[in-house]
């Protein structure tokens, strides 16, 4: 059973039969939200889909906790300094200092994930914390926080090397005069919050009137279970550890706010290959839509799909890009019962990530052009995507597979621009170089190779049993053969599989540049 069906059927079971299931997830939108971030995202989403196909209800939640406290500027981001003022803000005070386009620097970050979800079939419902926070939403959670101060501060020292002082309260105010985090924030009863800010300010206020409060995050996480009915969370391993907040919050929840804590899954972290685990903070980041300019919608999803949530995995741009279109290229295709040889059980898994993988699920099976047959296509038409589609056309079956093919291509193109090595492209040359060097043998097995190309041979395999007779007939290595037919198509020693990369070039255009030596 695939990870996503046994977790929507704990669900069932650990929550017992519901008109609707609630699933939730969220961050904090204080940098750039990454891969990393976004595996909670599709971890949540494969199990709300699970939940639907055994019929179910659901409602998928996204909070945007964009009413915390600004405490550390990412590197990655620029203007330091504007940011540095605005340190101990809550993040929608923050301006949006990227493209200022933005009401400010939370709504920016948020944007940048929210526009990129529907194309991989992802639409929750997004919460803004802040507005939830402003209209008073949760004064009532705030008040029974402040009244079961001593039993949150329990079970929170349980977990501590020091216990929390005397003053401390669950709740993080906001100055109304210079928007910052109060340095002291006092209760004496009731809804009353009274505070004083480093700016000079002294204030109360009614929690019910003015949302100046926010519980903090290990209370703030629980007090949400309860207002928005979760029945399942899942959290990043961090939270899962001894004395993590999902241990503190389960506790909280029940114990204050008279509740059972979501059925829940931790989640391990992924990582950007050569360069480690993924992390705002740092700058070490790739966003939803720098990976969806090299990989198809589907594909994204399929790469979380086919892994564990708890197991750790990489992502890669290296020429790892290849053998990922490949596998997925073959998931699909047992999807649609046209491979051969595999087990009722791997087929049966396989069938399952791909339902949960497709963004859309066609009819029949797309037309599926090779990754790699495409970059090389599309070199040698000098990346011009239009010639390269007519290239392909005749084999586009429905206006699904053209779709396909030019969200394919632009993606392969863009992978050759940004992240292929040096040794992967090439460039088909007009004609011979002057300087080239080449043996007479080499000379003479490519002139003998001219006259073969000038056969009606349309089959690659039937061609290279014509290059290897060439050059055993001449007591030949095939090395020096394929290197000099290189050298003169491209400037490189090695490149494509030489007859089917002649055939895609054309016959003709070789015939010409070989009897140019």
């Amino acid at each position: 059973m695939h990870w996503a069906d046994s977790t929507a059927k704990r669900i069932f079971q650990q929550k017992g039969k519901k008109d609707k299931y609630t699933l939730a997830a969220g961050i904090t939108p204080s940098g750039t939200i990454h891969l990393g971030n976004f595996r909670e995202i599709i971890t949540v989403d494969l199990i709300d889909k699970a939940l639907k196909d055994l019929g179910h209800k659901t409602r998928f939640i996204y909070s945007w906790d964009d009413y915390d406290v600004f405490r550390k500027v990412p590197k990655n981001m620029p203007k330091h300094d504007v940011l540095k003022e605005h340190l101990r803000m809550s993040l929608v005070e923050v301006p949006d200092i990227v493209d200022e386009e933005h009401e400010n620097y939370a709504k920016h970050n948020e944007k940048q994930v929210e526009k990129e979800l529907p194309g991989l079939n992802i639409n929750p419902e997004f919460i803004y914390q802040a507005e939830m926070n402003k209209k008073c939403s949760y004064a009532e959670l705030i008040k029974t926080a402040l009244d079961n101060i001593d039993k949150i501060k329990d079970i929170l020292n349980e977990h501590r090397s020091d216990d929390l002082t005397e003053e401390w309260l669950p709740v993080s105010v906001y100055c109304e005069k210079c928007k910052k985090e109060a340095a002291k924030v006092g209760h004496s009863d009731s809804y009353e919050l009274e505070y004083e800010c480093s700016c000079g300010n002294k204030s109360s206020f009614d929690l019910r009137k003015k949302g100046l409060a926010k519980l903090k995050w290990r209370v703030d996480w629980p007090a949400r279970w309860k207002y928005e009915n979760v029945d399942f969370e899942s959290g990043g391993k961090d939270h899962f550890a001894a004395g993590g907040s999902f241990a503190t919050g389960k506790r909280i929840v029940k114990e204050v706010y008279g509740r059972d804590e979501p059925a829940s899954m931790r989640y391990e972290w992924i990582s950007l290959k050569g360069k480690g685990q993924f992390a705002s903070s740092s700058g070490n980041v790739i966003t939803l839509a720098e990976m969806k300019d090299i990989y198809e919608p589907s594909i994204i999803r399929w790469l979380f799909a086919s892994t564990r949530p708890d197991a750790e995995f990489e992502i890669s741009f290296d020429l790892d890009v290849l053998t990922i279109y490949e596998s997925f290229d073959r998931c699909e295709r047992i999807y649609f019962d046209k491979e051969e040889n595999i087990s009722e059980k791997e087929k049966e898994k396989q069938k399952r990530i791909y339902e949960l993988s497709a963004v859309k699920i066609p009819k029949e099976l797309p037309y599926q052009p090779g990754f790699r047959h495409l970059t090389t296509v599309l070199q040698i038409f000098e990346k011009d995507l239009n010639e390269t589609e007519k290239f392909f056309s005749d084999f586009f079956k429905t206006e699904e597979d053209k779709k396909r093919f030019k969200v394919r291509a632009k993606c392969a193109l863009n992978w050759l621009e940004k992240y292929a090595p040096e040794d992967f492209k090439f460039k088909v040359q007009k004609e011979v170089p002057k300087d080239i060097e080449l043996s007479e043998k080499q000379k003479e097995s490519l002139k003998k190779a001219a006259e073969v190309l000038s056969k009606d041979i349309k089959d690659d395999e039937k061609l290279h049993e014509e290059f290897y007779n060439i050059f055993k007939s001449m007591d030949m290595g095939a090395k020096d053969f394929f290197k000099g037919a290189y050298k003169v198509l491209i400037g490189k020693e090695k490149g494509p599989r030489l007859a089917h990369f002649i055939l895609t070039i054309g016959k003709d255009k070789v015939k010409n540049l070989f009897e140019q030596i």
